[in-house]
């Protein structure tokens, strides 16, 4: 079982839903906590009111410089949790190339730059934890998920490669993948959402698997169990049933 206690956390995406929630949650437990997002205000407002330790260091995951800077500012940490994303629902025939590429480039492309700051000093010393975001989306192509589920499903998969390479080096990869949150992301879906979640039952969730371990959590179980299921379908079985 991991203890969080004298630990110091990045929070990427820390500000609201599911990564503010997270944050209360890592709190309470006795982690240090450094609090990334756009916003300042948000984040000076969330570091106020939590019980324990927590610096700032906003930034945005879109650009390269900024990444780079506020990395620099943080330096060594125990952990990095990844939240940041965004998201407009989206059919392939209404593509809109501006949000699609703002989606790949925030929820994969983001990820992949901070992590590009914080492996290789997690790699020489020898020890960490990271925890990273997919979604149920992510499983196999839905209706109406251009972009976002092509986003989570580069970072499931950038997730299950690094757990393999990084375990012999003493670094714990995880991946978390979560259903519907009610989030102002999904306060956009104009459809009835199964199974949603609000952001601080997802964040007991998320928590609970970086403390007891485990590479893979979907949540919520019965829901997930759909879109897992659905791997082992034939094209013409998937097809004829999700669209």
């Amino acid at each position: 079982m991991r203890r969080f206690d004298g630990k110091r956390y990045w929070i990427v995406g820390a500000s609201e839903g599911l990564g503010r929630a997270v944050a209360h949650r890592l709190s309470d437990r006795g982690a240090s906590l450094v609090l990334s997002a756009r916003s300042e205000d948000k984040l000076k407002e969330l570091a106020a009111r939590l019980p324990g330790p927590a610096e700032i260091a906003p930034m945005d995951v879109a650009d390269d410089d900024s990444v780079a800077a506020r990395a620099a500012q943080v330096g060594a940490v125990d952990g990095l949790v990844f939240l940041a994303g965004v998201y407009w629902p989206q059919r392939a025939e209404d593509w809109q190339t501006k949000e699609v590429a703002a989606m790949l480039d925030v929820n994969l492309t983001g990820c992949a730059r901070v992590l590009g700051q914080v492996v290789p000093g997690m790699v020489a010393r020898g020890r960490g934890h990271i925890v990273m975001t997919g979604s149920l989306s992510g499983f196999r192509g839905l209706p109406g998920a251009i972009g976002y589920g092509a986003s989570k499903a580069g970072v499931m998969y950038l997730a299950e490669e690094m757990h393999g390479e990084l375990a012999p080096k003493g670094i714990d990869v995880q991946l978390v993948n979560p259903g519907f949150i009610r989030t102002r992301l999904t306060d956009k879906n104009d459809f009835r959402m199964p199974f949603i979640m609000e952001p601080e039952e997802a964040a007991k969730e998320v928590v609970d698997h970086m403390t007891h371990g485990g590479f893979k959590k979907s949540f919520p179980f019965a829901f997930s169990l759909l879109f897992r299921a659905s791997q082992f379908m034939p094209d013409w079985l998937y097809y004829k049933l999700f669209f």
